[in-house]
């Protein structure tokens, strides 16, 4: 027998939100150029916000040395809580290696059936790229250059990636569940299996919505801390050890972006090829014109050959 109970908290209700998001999201797609004027105000209104975060970026240095600070002065023993910190951290590394080198590694063999591993040993410059700029959005051109450089269709990668960059943060996803927990931890806050699953849920969520801007994870942290109650200022307790922790991610994140160009590209090579020879000769045309020679080369090898 399972005895359920029902506790209400004083939170808000992140994860209602993000549902009617979804839906308001649909019924706009639905609506077409009558919900347009809506989509332009929501539109705007992003700009604006984003524009308000590179303010509190550029004043942020300031706010967090008050903030670490403040904490450190609350603490009854530093070298306790380094010591957490410290364990954090390996755990948010170990959490990233095991999910871009074995879980995506064994998606990529099951569809490809080739080994990945061979395909990021040429992904050196779009990760370095990555690590130090700490940007997907920013790494988005290297990224296509080195994919062309491997044989990609330019038409895969020129969908995949900007949609990569934007959407699949999977480093930021499982960087804000563990971040979520540790402050748990540290809080002695016991969390249940709906609270992990919540958690999980809107850490997902969170990471779809955050930027590809250095650091936007720690935007995104407070609904995933409102979601378990958590006080938002606890934030600064990880953001000693943010700023080379968003370099790991961001490199996983691009990572991935790149295998799953690569996976597309082999799952719709049949497609790819029928539409190549279904075209007409003005639309290679079109396609030679707005993209260079080398490009046209690598389409046009994949559908008929060496020519």
């Amino acid at each position: 027998m399972w005895d359920f109970k029902q506790k209400n908290t004083a939170t808000t209700n992140v994860l209602g939100v993000v549902m009617f998001s979804v839906v308001l999201g649909t019924a706009l797609g639905k609506l077409g150029s009558s919900g347009k004027p809506l989509l332009d105000f929501l539109y705007a209104t992003s700009e604006a916000m984003m524009i308000i975060t590179h303010w509190v970026i550029w004043l942020s240095p300031v706010g967090v040395f008050f903030l670490v600070v403040a904490k450190i002065l609350e603490m009854d023993s530093l070298a306790i809580i380094v010591g957490k910190l410290g364990a954090y951290f390996c755990t948010v590394m170990l959490g990233l290696f095991i999910h871009g080198f074995i879980t995506i590694a064994v998606i990529f063999f099951i569809c490809t059936r080739k080994l990945p591993y061979r395909y990021i040993s040429k992904m050196g410059q779009n990760l370095a790229t990555a690590f130090g700029t700490g940007s997907s959005s920013a790494t988005m051109p290297v990224t296509i250059n080195t994919l062309d450089d491997m044989g990609i269709d330019p038409r895969v990668t020129r969908f995949v990636i900007p949609v990569g960059a934007t959407v699949n943060m999977d480093g930021t996803a499982l960087y804000e569940a563990v971040a979520a927990i540790f402050i748990a931890q540290l809080r002695n806050v016991g969390l249940s299996f709906g609270s992990l699953v919540a958690v999980s849920v809107t850490a997902t969520a969170a990471s779809i919505g955050a930027a590809g801007i250095p650091s936007a994870g720690l935007v995104t942290m407070v609904m995933v801390l409102d979601t378990v109650g958590l006080p938002s200022e606890d934030i600064s307790l990880i953001i000693a050890v943010d700023w080379l922790l968003d370099r790991f991610r961001t490199t996983i994140n691009v990572m991935c972006d790149s295998l799953g160009a690569i996976l597309v590209d082999h799952l719709s090579r049949n497609d790819l090829k029928e539409k190549l020879e279904l075209a007409e000769p003005h639309e290679l045309m079109e396609l030679k014109s707005s993209n260079n020679d080398k490009e046209v080369s690598t389409v046009v090898k994949k559908s008929y050959g060496s020519i």
